[in-house]
């Protein structure tokens, strides 16, 4: 039995995440021993609360590619304390989600004797265990693809749901942000992200669903339940937001670029639906147990979309033939890259969003 493991995810806030089944089945298996979890900075307050979680490191790559921009000497330093950080912990099994032979490295240094991951175009060479990924994930959901990992070390998956737990301080901010907004406890609140897929970058709009497509959609509900529609993003999504807003005939509240990752995931809390693209945002929403409609371009749903699926959470696509044509992680070269998302009506997106209020329209009545 591995008394310490490490957990090696440094990528976005779904992919974190999804990881989450994994730490509960761990921890469930030998209460007593200790996990650590590698990841991002934006990432790690939706961590810092997990009670199967006893350490976090933080590695932010963009900031120690500052450094070394700067003086390469120095950049080699900080690498090294940050990696005597995790090698003084004395963890005896890393799991690595990361495909990236940077992280193998970290873990051989850290004097980890059992490294397991997925061998990604050969870049899993310094793991001791290995599953080989030849094209991306693309046949089943990534938790289950993560899940597979555990039968290295005699394991199954016992928890099959996302798990998200909130900072009292960060409930706190978003009771008072509703409440500045005139929100009292018995509104009905649906949530709606316009931007998401931080993670993708520059690329990020190629998960956006037509921002006068989410200005339409907000109109027809209001028209339709006594709700309140409050608009949601952090600070680089502002412009989306204010399109979705200025596009509007009735008012809603705009929340967006007030929120760190934690407070997001306490105001989500609040609400009775999230409607959003494919992104982080869904991914905590669900593991919030919050109801959900999202809106899915070029990524595959069945890969990528809510875990589990199910009752309460409704994708929708379009039916164009191409997609999804996210594969072996890249988007395919496409001449409109946007149409299996300007095509998807508004009219599709609020019959999915009737079906998830309606339980709460006739508790209403």
């Amino acid at each position: 039995m591995y008394e310490k493991i490490l957990v090696i995810n440094p990528f976005g806030i779904g992919d974190v995440l999804f990881t989450t089944p994994i730490i509960h089945t761990l921890k469930d298996s030998n209460p007593q021993g200790k996990i650590g979890y590698l990841c991002n900075r934006r990432s790690s307050p939706l961590l810092r609360d997990n009670p199967y979680i006893d350490y976090l490191f933080i590695y932010e790559r963009d900031e120690f590619d500052k450094i070394k921009r700067r003086n390469y000497f120095a950049w080699i330093k900080e690498n090294i304390k940050f990696l005597e950080q995790i090698k003084e912990r004395h963890f005896d099994l890393a799991i690595d989600f990361s495909l990236n032979t940077q992280y193998g490295f970290f873990s051989w240094y850290a004097g980890i004797k059992t490294r397991i991951g997925y061998d990604f175009k050969g870049r899993g060479w310094l793991l001791t265990r290995k599953i080989k990924l030849p094209a991306g994930y693309n046949s089943k959901h990534i938790v289950e693809y993560y899940a597979a990992l555990l039968g290295f070390i005699g394991l199954e998956l016992k928890c099959r749901k996302l798990e998200l737990f909130l900072e009292n301080e960060n409930v706190r901010h978003a009771e008072e942000m509703l409440e500045r907004g005139g929100i009292g406890g018995s509104d009905l609140l649906v949530g709606i992200v316009p931007g998401a897929g931080r993670s993708w970058g520059g690329s990020a709009y190629l998960k956006h669903w037509p921002a006068e497509n989410f200005a339409r959609l907000a109109d027809k509900i209001i028209e339709n339940y006594p709700a309140k529609i409050i608009i949601i993003g952090d600070s680089s999504e502002k412009e989306i937001c204010n399109k979705v807003i200025s596009g509007m005939q009735h008012p809603a509240i705009d929340l967006s670029g007030r929120t760190t990752p934690g407070e997001l995931a306490a105001l989500l809390s609040k609400m009775k639906l999230v409607i959003t693209n494919d992104g982080g945002p869904l991914h905590m929403a669900v593991a919030l147990g919050i109801k959900t409609v999202s809106v899915f371009g070029p990524v595959n749903d069945v890969v990528y979309g809510p875990y589990p699926p199910g009752k309460g959470h409704i994708v929708v696509k379009s039916k164009v033939p191409c997609r999804p044509c996210y594969k072996n992680f890249r988007v395919s070269e496409c001449a409109n890259p946007q149409e299996c998302l300007s095509g998807i009506n508004p009219d599709e997106v609020f019959s999915a969003a009737k079906a998830c209020l309606s339980a709460d329209r006739e508790s209403l009545q």
